[in-house]
C-alpha cells in the first residue's frame, strides 16, 4: 500500500509515519501545496496512494483546498468513486462548517480529530478495505 501523510506538525507528521509503516510505503509532504504536488506526481508514475492522510489547518495551502484540488484531478483523469484515493482529513478542528466543507464539499472519505488513535485509524483502514 503506498500511503501520503499530509501534515506541518513535525512530531504528528512522524507520530502519522510511524503508525501507518507498518502497512506500506508512506511519504509524507509538510502542507496541502507539497501534498497535491505529491499526488500529481504519483499519478503520473502511475504508482498512486491508496491513502492519504491530510490535516486541516496548514500553511501555504489548507487541507481543505488540498482535498479539492486532488478530487479536481481524479475527475479530469476519469476516476470513479470506486477508485479514488481513500482520503482521511485529520484535524484538531471539528466545527460543524468545517465537516461539512470535508464531506460534502471536498470529497473526503472520512475524518479524524486528533489526536489520532491507531485503532481508530486503522479500524477506518479496515473499513475502506485497505487492510
Amino acid at each position: 500500500m503506498r500511503i501520503l501523510v499530509v501534515e506541518d506538525d513535525l512530531t504528528t507528521r512522524e507520530m502519522m509515519a510511524g503508525m501507518l509503516s507498518e502497512y506500506g510505503e508512506i511519504e509524507t509532504a509538510e502542507n496541502g501545496k507539497e501534498g497535491v504536488d505529491s499526488f500529481c506526481s504519483a499519478v503520473e508514475k502511475k504508482q498512486p496512494y491508496d491513502l492519504i492522510c491530510l490535516d486541516i489547518l496548514m500553511p501555504e495551502m489548507d487541507g481543505q483546498e488540498a482535498l479539492k484540488l486532488i478530487r479536481e484531478k481524479e475527475k479530469s483523469l476519469g476516476v470513479s468513486m470506486e477508485e479514488e484515493v481513500k482520503i482521511i482529513m485529520t484535524t484538531t478542528v471539528d466545527t460543524a462548517d468545517e465537516v461539512s466543507k470535508a464531506y460534502y464539499m471536498g470529497g473526503c472519505t472520512s475524518y479524524l480529530i486528533k489526536p489520532v488513535e491507531k485503532k481508530k485509524l486503522t479500524g477506518l483502514m479496515n473499513q475502506f478495505k485497505l487492510i
